[in-house]
């Protein structure tokens, strides 16, 4: 059996971890992740979806709080594993490490490579706007999402989908992919490819001042941003009829307006339109006022919205 020391943390990586567990002639002799952390209001300490399968397969577990130079990593250097197959651990690799495997270490990354090196390569290509994204399997160096391709499958983005609903569907085919190429990847029958450097974009993580909405952009831009960040963190705009508001759900419609950005345009009992940046118009679906649950805007217009105006100006910076 070909044995696989598996590095990963999010459930974009569980899916795939489960996939080798299903495959017998692998064998998992180690799992590195995250250490656990606190969650929620209650603050519950959490173990990664990775640790929760490992566990369920009563597999070792490692979880540095800096891999390098820890006691895990030389544990794991003792193993002298296959393979190392990693998806979203969260961590560099020492370059000891990835040296230590006896045929490859491999990285299951969520983006169509060279574009969208980094941690948050689905948030990124949401933001773009991109028509597309995908699975790269590359080879691991020291260098961040830099080494050379074993394989690439692709996926369309529809106008519905979210950060979320693209790691869903990313991690079946990350898993797909992953299996597919191993035992080629074994036999060393794959040619590698190597990035075109000059076609590199990065997606470094996302931090909290990204977040927030900007009435400078437009109904597209705003889109893309509230799904790049959905279901979680959320996007918010800081002054939405006096309160920090997040927006989880617009719809760019087929309208212009002369109004500025952050104006009503139009609003029912059912329906709140607003004007975005170029003269172009979304449609208010999904809203969570600070303090809050999330609501339907109709819910929203109904009660604590009740006083709005159409051309009053309800987003301020």
């Amino acid at each position: 059996m070909t044995s696989i020391i598996f590095m990963g943390t999010p459930t974009f990586a569980a899916t795939i971890l489960t996939g080798l567990l299903q495959e017998k002639k692998y064998q998992v002799v180690a799992v590195v992740t995250q250490p656990d952390k606190y969650v929620g209001r209650k603050r519950v300490l959490t173990a990664s979806p990775v640790k929760q399968v490992a566990l369920s397969h009563q597999l070792k577990v490692y979880q540095p709080a800096k891999l390098s130079q820890s006691a895990e990593l030389e544990q794991l250097l003792s193993l002298k594993a296959d393979l190392i197959v990693t998806a979203a651990y969260g961590q560099f690799l020492p370059t000891k490490l990835l040296k230590s495997v006896k045929i490859a270490a491999v990285n299951v990354h969520g983006s169509l490579l060279p574009k969208y090196r980094g941690g948050a390569p689905i948030q990124y290509a949401l933001l773009a706007g991109e028509a597309k994204t995908g699975i790269t399997l590359i080879n691991m160096t020291k260098k961040m999402d830099a080494g050379s391709m074993l394989g690439k499958a692709e996926l369309p983005i529809t106008p519905t989908d979210d950060a979320g609903s693209l790691f869903a569907k990313l991690s079946l085919i990350g898993r797909d992919l992953l299996l597919a190429k191993l035992p080629a990847i074994i036999a060393g029958e794959i040619s590698p490819v190597l990035q075109d450097e000059q076609q590199v974009s990065f997606a470094p993580i996302i931090t909290a001042k990204q977040e927030q909405l900007e009435l400078s952009a437009t109904a597209r831009q705003l889109d893309q941003k509230i799904r790049a960040l959905r279901p979680r963190p959320g996007a918010y705009f800081a002054n939405f009829g006096g309160k920090r508001t997040k927006f989880w759900e617009i719809e760019p419609i087929n309208e212009t307006t002369t109004l500025t950005a952050g104006k009503v345009v139009e609003v029912t009992k059912h329906t709140l339109k607003l004007a975005a940046a170029q003269g172009t118009v979304y449609q208010v679906k999904e809203i969570q006022p600070a303090g809050k649950a999330r609501q339907k805007i109709s819910d929203y217009l109904n009660g604590q919205g009740k006083q709005i105006k159409a051309n009053q100006r309800l987003i301020t910076e």
